[in-house]
Order: structure tokens, then sequence, then C-alpha cells
């Protein structure tokens, strides 16, 4: 079931209906019910890989936490990450290692057959792998205790509004709210409603808008002017950004009607003054998860300049690898470590640069903000394209093609996607600064007048065509 559906409608009318007027159990399971229906929806079948996923992990933290950092609880913890990671990679890797496997023997020159095994990606798979996978983690180091009441351990991975496309949110963080009654607020709905107008905004008028642009000049870039495919690469940074971002706030505004806090995963990431500053601003939760589960595991920063940059790529080739089986996101994620390896070599010009003030410290903080939306959005060429050929050619066309004006195609509709891209970009220079936020903050009319207007647009401009969110896929 996707937000932007018919169905997701009668399902949260008839979920709000009854979830503010029953007793706590009654809610709870009411809460778990709902996210098995939810997640089924899309195809019943896994619904018992998750539960099953679920029983596991719920049994292997109450067995890690008789024995926190131990020799026993280490094996118990190193059986239970591989048992997680093997399912993941079953899922959703096995193509992807079969294929390479089977592309080495041909170059070897053995004979092979290709497999007829086609295995289906279950949504959202990923993400509740590694809300599991934290979880285990942190009951070894000691940092939570083991959740004794299956309802609510279940609850927390199935969680209906974060289920399919996250954010990934810590087991200490959520399973504690989980355990409370939770009573209507006016005041938090209105909060709520507020962050599911924007999510809808962002997806509806700002991605899909951009959708088919973008989908049309990638899938043959070499039809079109270098201008062009120029356009189709900044049309698809602002279009992942709108439909994920978009995703997230819909998702936390929709737990935050039911009195969750999931806390944040977007933080106008296109104003990043440098690739560290991006990944605290970009997909949040995900990069603290990358951060705490792997990044330190490995040795951070802790172990010299050489370890760190290893480190730094390790921890960025995964995240690229998590985000799908092909080597497009490996080559994405490799990108991301190299900016970061580079933006340590050139932290000492940095801080000479940050010494200066005045209109001139101004332009050179727009300069390299200006900087990291190009290397970004580089790097999105991989991230969107289907393969190497694709992407080649969209690169090809962007430094050979042609830049004329004239030749733009659907000027309308590219005309109509830079406009709304202009108004995103304006609202979020503006709520970089602290005494604008403020103010909204305080100025509950003006944000009545900003959702209203938002809910205008929606209508004039929303592509209703029921396209999936793109994290799905993850």
């Amino acid at each position: 079931m996707i937000f932007t559906s018919e169905a997701f409608i009668v399902f949260a009318g008839a979920f709000f209906s009854i979830y503010f007027f029953v007793p706590y159990r009654a809610q709870i399971l009411l809460t778990l019910a709902a996210s098995y229906v939810f997640y089924g929806w899309w195809d019943w079948r896994f619904l018992g890989l998750i539960a099953g996923s679920t029983a596991f992990n719920y049994v292997a933290g109450r067995l890690l936490a008789a024995t926190p950092r131990s020799a026993t609880g280490r094996r118990r913890l190193a059986v239970v990450v591989a048992v997680n990671l093997m399912v993941l990679g079953v899922f959703k890797y096995f193509h992807f290692f079969a294929d390479g496997l089977l592309n080495i023997l041909e170059a070897l020159g053995m004979q092979t057959s290709t497999s007829t095994l086609r295995i289906i990606l279950p949504i959202g798979i990923s993400f509740y792998t590694f809300h599991s996978l934290s979880y285990v983690v942190d009951i070894y180091r000691g940092k939570i205790k083991a959740e004794p009441d299956p309802r609510v351990f279940a609850t927390y991975i199935a969680l209906w509004p974060q289920l399919v496309a996250g954010p990934i949110v810590r087991a200490s963080r959520l399973i504690p709210q989980l355990k409370t009654r939770k009573r209507f607020s006016f005041a938090r709905f209105l909060v709520g409603a507020e962050l599911v107008i924007v999510g809808f905004f962002l997806k509806l008028v700002i991605a899909d808008r951009l959708a088919p642009i973008v989908d049309n000049i990638f899938a043959a870039p070499e039809a079109f002017s270098g201008l062009n495919v120029l356009i189709g690469v900044i049309f698809f940074g602002f279009q992942i950004y709108g439909d994920f971002c978009g995703y997230s706030l819909i998702a936390i505004g929709l737990a935050r009607i039911m009195g969750l806090n999931l806390g944040r995963n977007f933080r106008r990431p296109y104003f990043a003054s440098s690739f560290s500053d991006f990944w605290q601003r970009w997909h949040i939760s995900l990069s603290t998860w990358l951060r705490d589960y792997l990044y330190v595991p490995m040795g951070g920063s802790r172990g010299g300049r050489l370890a760190t940059f290893r480190n730094l790529s390790a921890t960025m080739l995964l995240g690229g690898l998590w985000h799908g089986a092909a080597w497009t996101f490996v080559v994405w994620g490799a990108l991301h470590g190299a900016y970061l390896v580079v933006q340590r070599l050139l932290s000492p010009v940095h801080r000479l640069a940050e010494g200066v003030g005045g209109a001139t410290h101004r332009g050179l903080v727009a300069a390299e903000i200006f900087g990291v939306v190009i290397a970004v959005f580089v790097a999105f060429v991989f991230f969107r394209a289907h393969d190497f050929h694709e992407a080649s050619a969209v690169l090809t066309q962007i430094f050979a093609g042609d830049y004329a004006f004239v030749g733009i195609q659907n000027k309308v509709q590219v005309a109509l996607g830079a406009g709304l891209i202009a108004l995103l970009v304006g609202v979020e220079a503006g709520a970089e600064a602290p005494a604008v936020r403020a103010a909204v903050r305080r100025a509950r009319p003006l944000r009545l007048m900003m959702a209203v207007s938002m809910l205008c647009m929606l209508a004039l401009f929303g592509a209703f065509a029921g396209s999936q969110f793109i994290y799905f896929q993850f």
C-alpha cells in the first residue's frame, strides 16, 4: 500500500477512527494488525518473512540480554547478524552475485547456463533488517534492554508509517513510546497534518512532476541535447529529494498524529557546505546508522589518516550496495567515499577559508555549497542509471552535447519544473536562517496559510498517477 493510493485513504480513515478510542492493549494490537495489513497489501506472501524475522530477532534479543559484552554474547551476536544478513542477501543480492559469478566463469572460458530461479525483492526488507540489527547490537552493547513484550517488539519492527521506506528509528527511541496508551491531541494533530501536507506536496507536486522529464531523458540520453540532459540530471536530484523527503515527512507526520516521534530524516541537504555536512542532512537515519554500526566499529577515525580513509570508503561502498544490487550503486557509494576522503585532505584549506570574514566568507560558503551540489548530482547519474552504458551516455551528452536554448524539448513542462524547483529552493533558503525558522514556528496563522497554499498547489499541479516511491525498491 502506498500513501498516494485511494486504498491508503480508506486504511488511514479506518485506523484513526478506532485507534484513539481503545485501551492500550487493544491499541498496540490494532497498530500491529494494521501494520501487517499495510505491508501485506503489496504481497501477502511476504508477511511470513517479516513475521519470521521478527520472531527470530525477538528470541535473539532475549538471549543476548543474558550475555552482554561476553565471549558467548559475541558468538551469539555473530550468528544473529549472519542470519539477518543471509536473509537480506538471498532476497536482495542473489541475482547480483549469481550473475557476477556467471560472468567470471564465462570470462575464464567455462560454459555456463542461466538459472531460471527468480527471487522477488520484498518491499522494505532493508529497512526492517536494519531495525533488527541495530536492536540486537544495542542489546549486546548494553545500551538497551531486551523487550519482553513480543507485541511491542513486533510493532516496533512493522510500524506501518515507516515500515517500507523508513526512517530507520532506533529501538531506544521508539520502543519506550510504544508502551503507553495514546490519546488524541489536537495540537499534535496539527503538527502531524502539516508534515503530511508538506510530504504530499514534495511527492506529488515536485517529484512526480519532474519524473516524466527525467524518465524520458534517461531512457534515451543520445536523443537529447547536452542542455536537455543536464536539465534531466538536475531534475532527478530534486525528484529523488522530493520523493524520499516527501515519504519521510508523511511517515513522520502520521506517526506524530499517532503520538509517536520518529525524529527527522532530512534537513535541507542541498545547502550543505561540505560532504560530511551533506550526510548530516540527507537520509539522516541511514547515515547515522552507517556511522554507528559500520564506520565506528571498523575503527572510525581512531587509526590514523590512512585507516580513516579506508573506513570512510568502505562504509560508503557498503552504503551504496545497501541501496541496490547493482554496480552503479557501488560506484555511487564509491564516489561519496572519495568525496569524503578529498574533503579530509582539503580540510586545512577549508579552515583557512573559515578565517575570512564578511562578503568574502559568504561567497566562499556559497561556492562550497555549489561545489557539493555539483558533485552530488554527478554521483546521482550512477544512482539513477540502470547500467554503466546509460550513465556513460548521460555524462557524454552533458560534456559534449549542444547547449542551445532552442534545443530544449518540452519547454512548458521544463519551465513548470524549473519554477517548482525555484520555489522549493527559495523556501528552503529562507528556512536556513534560524530567525526565520523560529518566526515560522511561532506564527501559527502563517503556517496555516502555507499549508492551505500547498493544498491548493496539490490540486492544481499534483500528479495523481499513483506512482510508487523511489525508495520502495531498497
